[in-house]
C-alpha cells in the first residue's frame, strides 16, 4: 500500500474563474458547436471515428531507481470528456489501458472540457485499471474551469490518487518510487516554483506528473529523471505523421516542448499528444495512449 501522502506546505484552492468558463464555452460554441452545424456532422462524426494509436516507447535514465528498472507506465491525458468525448468512450478507453497491465497508470489532467458533473464513471473507470503501484492523476487547466474539488473527491473515492502539489512514495519498503504531481500553472516561473515545493516535500522526486511540459524547465534542473505531461494535443496539427514506435521529438512535428520525449542532460520529458480535443480536427496528430518502460541505463 503507498504511504501516506506529505501534506503540501501552501495547499493553494482557488474558486473557479467563471470568466473563464464563460470564455471557454464561447469557444466551444464558435469552433466546435458552430463548426459541425455548418458541415452537418461531418466534422465531429470523422474526429470522433479517428483511431487512438497505443504507443510503446523505450526510455533510458541514468539516475531511474534501479529497484524499478523495466517498469511499465501507461500514460494518458486530455480526454476533454464533453461534447467531443463521451463519458461511454473515455470509459471504454479506459478499459483498453486496463487490458495493458501497466504497473503504474498516469493521468495528466484535463479530465474534462468544460462541465465536471457526468465525469464520476470515468474516474471510476480510472480507478479500475489495478495497476499494482496506482493510478495518478493531476488537474489540468480545463479541470479548473468549472468544479476542481467535484473531480478531486471523485477521484479519491474511485481509488485514484489526486496530486496536488504533493508528493507520494509507491512501492516496498526499502525500495520506494517517489512520485510528485503539481497543480496547473501557465508560465514557467509558476510551474517552477511548483516543482521546488514537491521536490523539498518529498525530499527528492522520481517521477514527475504535471498537465504543462513548461515544468520540465524546473524538473531538469532539479534532476528529476523523469517527467510526463500533456496539454498541447502536439497542437492537433503536424507536418507529417510520426511513426508508431517513434519515440522522438521530431523539429518538424513538434516545437518548444509540444509532443513527443525531450533530453536535458540526466532528465526526461514525455509530452502525449492525448485521446481527447477541444475543438474537432486533427491533422497527422492521431490521439494515444503511450506505455512507457522505464529502464536504468
Amino acid at each position: 500500500m503507498p504511504d501516506p501522502r506529505i501534506p503540501p506546505t501552501e495547499m493553494s484552492e482557488p474558486a473557479p474563474k467563471r470568466g473563464k468558463y464563460r470564455r471557454a464555452k464561447l469557444r466551444h460554441l464558435i469552433l466546435t458547436v458552430t463548426a459541425d452545424r455548418i458541415t452537418r456532422g461531418h466534422l465531429v462524426r470523422r474526429h470522433v471515428e479517428q483511431p487512438v494509436e497505443a504507443r510503446e516507447i523505450a526510455i533510458a535514465l541514468p539516475s531511474w531507481p534501479i529497484a524499478y528498472d523495466g517498469i511499465r507506465i501507461a500514460h494518458v491525458s486530455d480526454f476533454h470528456v464533453g461534447h467531443l468525448m463521451t463519458v461511454e468512450r473515455a470509459v471504454g478507453l479506459l478499459e483498453g489501458v486496463a487490458a495493458l497491465r501497466a504497473d503504474l497508470v498516469a493521468c495528466t489532467g484535463d479530465i474534462v472540457d468544460l462541465d465536471a458533473h457526468g465525469v464520476g464513471p470515468v474516474l471510476a473507470a480510472l480507478g479500475q485499471c489495478r495497476a499494482p503501484l496506482g493510478s495518478m492523476l493531476v488537474l489540468g487547466n480545463h479541470d479548473h474551469l468549472d468544479d476542481p474539488r467535484f473531480i478531486v473527491r471523485e477521484a479519491e473515492a474511485a481509488g485514484v490518487t489526486a496530486l496536488r502539489d504533493e508528493t507520494l512514495s509507491v512501492g516496498p519498503r526499502g525500495a520506494r518510487l517517489r512520485i510528485g504531481g503539481i497543480e496547473w500553472d501557465r508560465t514557467i516561473r509558476g510551474c517552477g516554483r511548483r516543482v521546488g515545493r514537491v521536490w523539498q516535500l518529498g525530499k527528492g522526486i522520481d517521477l514527475l506528473l504535471a498537465h504543462n511540459p513548461k515544468a520540465f524547465v524546473a524538473a531538469a534542473r532539479f534532476g528529476v529523471p523523469l517527467t510526463l505531461a500533456g496539454h498541447t494535443h502536439g497542437r492537433q496539427f503536424a507536418l507529417k505523421r510520426r511513426a508508431a514506435g517513434d519515440a522522438a521529438a521530431d523539429p518538424g512535428f513538434a516545437r518548444r516542448l509540444n509532443a513527443g520525449l525531450y533530453a536535458r542532460g540526466g532528465s526526461a520529458l514525455f509530452v502525449t499528444v492525448g485521446l481527447g480535443a477541444w475543438f474537432p480536427l486533427r491533422v497527422n496528430c492521431p490521439p494515444e495512449i503511450a506505455v512507457m518502460t522505464v529502464k536504468r541505463g
